[in-house]
């Protein structure tokens, strides 16, 4: 799947004093028209001379911006113009420098994801939600989970398996049938897709300084596709996966309504 953006603002010097926003939006008509109504507001900065960064659209777009400015340390402010906008606050024209002050920083850790193919070729990724692992034709997969080192379970038939950060947990890991878990856990949440053997395995709780490791049996005859937010890598032999705590986005949210708070309502949502 993938996600356009629409250019940066290019007012560079901004209406708000020595408060610089950038405003980027997604394709869509209604985060367009937000972006536009915005910059008439509050002007704009472009996004490399920005303090803050406000992305207008849905989770999709809040990903996409998140890999981009993960280098810069930018903080960026979410505004829902798409559809769930878990990762998104409530959006409002009215009173943006005053909010963008009062929000509550939450700072997101990506799973470094380095998958092996069968032409012995390694493709390295980040994740914020999570990695999976897909079959690619109407044959289930086998695979070989490794955790520190130590094979944890020989043989998994399933159509694929998901590890997610907590950020990622109430994402495909939760539609999967995955834990929720808090988004300041030490966790990571390891999710089988439709298991056959063990049928009645459910995945595992792991500690978020694990080493995974996921080979996968029969590689040529029962092809994986490796998956890191919105990266596909196919004809996967081996994926290794950690945690880098060492680079985070920087998440804004509006008091009262954090990502921790979010995940938590999540668990009473039927």
């Amino acid at each position: 799947m993938t996600f356009a953006m629409k250019k940066d603002s290019g007012n560079e010097n901004g209406r708000n004093g020595e408060m610089k926003i950038a405003f980027i939006a997604s394709d869509s008509p209604e985060a367009e028209e937000a972006r536009k109504e915005l910059i008439a507001r509050y002007g704009g900065t472009p996004a490399g001379e920005a303090d803050y960064i406000v992305a207008l659209g849905g989770d999709g777009l809040m990903l996409l911006t998140m890999h981009r400015f993960l280098s810069t340390g930018k903080r960026i402010y979410g505004m829902n113009r798409g559809s769930v906008g878990f990762l998104m606050n409530d959006y409002s024209p009215d009173n943006l420098p005053a909010r963008l002050k009062a929000a509550e920083m939450t700072t997101i850790h990506p799973l470094r994801m380095v998958a092996e193919d069968i032409q012995g070729h390694e493709h390295e990724a980040l994740a914020f939600n999570e990695v999976s692992l897909f079959r690619q034709k109407h044959q289930a997969v086998k695979l070989r989970i490794s955790i520190d080192g130590q094979v944890r379970m020989k043989e998994l038939v399933c159509d694929g398996l998901i590890l997610a950060t907590p950020a990622g947990s109430t994402a495909y890991n939760l539609s999967a049938q995955g834990p929720i878990l808090p988004i300041n856990s030490p966790l990571l949440a390891l999710t089988p897709i439709s298991p056959f053997r063990p049928r009645r395995w459910r995945g595992a709780i792991l500690p978020k300084e694990a080493l995974v490791r996921i080979d996968v049996l029969e590689a040529e005859k029962r092809p994986v596709a490796a998956v890191a937010d919105n990266r596909e890598y196919r004809d996967i032999r081996a994926v290794d996966i950690t945690q880098d705590e060492s680079i985070g986005a920087r998440l804004l949210f509006d008091p009262g309504h954090s990502l921790a708070e979010r995940v938590i309502n999540e668990q009473f949502q039927f």
